[in-house]
């Protein structure tokens, strides 16, 4: 069988899947055994307690789904005492995903959950910068810079940046993260999207607009992956699509790291567990040993490859 260990950073996963953020609860584990995992990354938590946007939440799409759930919080203490102490039995890193409004309550969120139990922290700044008029963290160098930058003089912990593929400048927003010491980026999150009842002419999510996730984006997520590994040296975590083995692969030769789930665990909750097992037998097809060789490794002409990486700086 081939070896899927991978690593991201300092850690070491037994394999490169985990779950996205949002798309994954602990009773998920009456479908996947979470012992198999690469890790758990839970669902974010927000400092401020909050109910989320109004319902309706979630609309289907052609090869996709709509989403705008608004990351109801509890608050840090309540997910402490009663979210995170479930996932910290099965021998699987930790990773808590964390949101917030303004640098300072980053900073703070991140200290707090710097704990023992917890193996990274993935710090969502793909969410909405009150500071900047509501305008994701992510979507401007500066931000992103000055948020990063706070979440590492807070914490010693390692942390991941999670970015939003509504940057067109995604490989310059990856540099800026990592200058400013993150150390891995995820790529990434969902793609802004609206869509219409003709019926009741309404827009078919309570908050009008949401994240479009799915299959349908996977080539924009695969194509993102690639300007952010080209454009960094640390770990990229390709999301966004995937819902097989070969996908898994292919954000690996993009240049992913590792891979997270999202909506296709809503299809099928034992889908992670589907796709690691794929994963040896299509590695025994390609001919693959270790599945970490794979990282970056596709063909490209050299010349046209730089060009369009130049292209896509040049137009953010």
């Amino acid at each position: 069988m081939a070896n899927l260990e991978v690593r991201v950073g300092d850690l070491c996963l037994r394999n490169p899947v985990m779950p996205a953020s949002g798309c994954f609860a602990i009773e998920h584990s009456e479908a996947v055994d979470f012992g198999k995992l690469g890790a758990l990354v839970v669902k974010s938590v927000s400092p401020k307690c909050r109910a989320g946007n109004p319902t309706p939440r979630v609309a289907e799409t052609p090869s996709g789904m709509l989403n705008s759930i608004g990351i109801p919080s509890k608050g840090l203490d309540y997910y402490r005492s009663k979210v995170l102490p479930a996932y910290t039995e099965f021998g699987t890193p930790v990773v808590v995903s964390i949101s917030a409004d303004t640098v300072d309550e980053f900073a703070q969120a991140v200290s707090t959950m710097s704990l023992p139990e917890v193996a990274v922290i993935e710090a969502n700044i793909s969410c909405p910068n009150l500071e900047a008029d509501g305008m994701a963290f992510a979507m401007d160098v500066d931000t992103t810079y000055k948020v990063v930058s706070a979440i590492r003089r807070s914490t010693h912990h390692p942390f991941w940046v999670k970015l939003t593929p509504n940057a067109s400048h995604v490989g310059v927003i990856a540099k800026a993260a990592e200058e400013a010491g993150a150390d891995a980026i995820v790529m990434g999150n969902t793609v802004l999207g609206m869509s219409i009842d003709v019926h009741t002419r309404k827009p078919t999510l309570g908050n009008v607009m949401g994240g479009l996730s799915g299959p349908a984006i996977k080539p924009i997520a695969v194509r993102m992956v690639h300007q952010c590994y080209r454009s960094v040296r640390i770990p990229v975590i390709g999301c966004g699509g995937i819902s097989t083995s070969e996908d898994v692969v292919e954000f690996m030769l993009a240049g992913a790291s590792a891979v997270q789930v999202g909506t296709a665990s809503f299809i099928d909750p034992g889908i992670m567990q589907k796709i690691i097992d794929g994963l040896h037998d299509l590695c025994r097809q390609l001919d693959v040993e270790d599945i970490h060789t794979l990282t970056g490794q596709v063909k490209l002409d050299r010349q046209l490859s730089d060009r369009w990486l130049r292209f896509a700086q040049q137009s953010g």
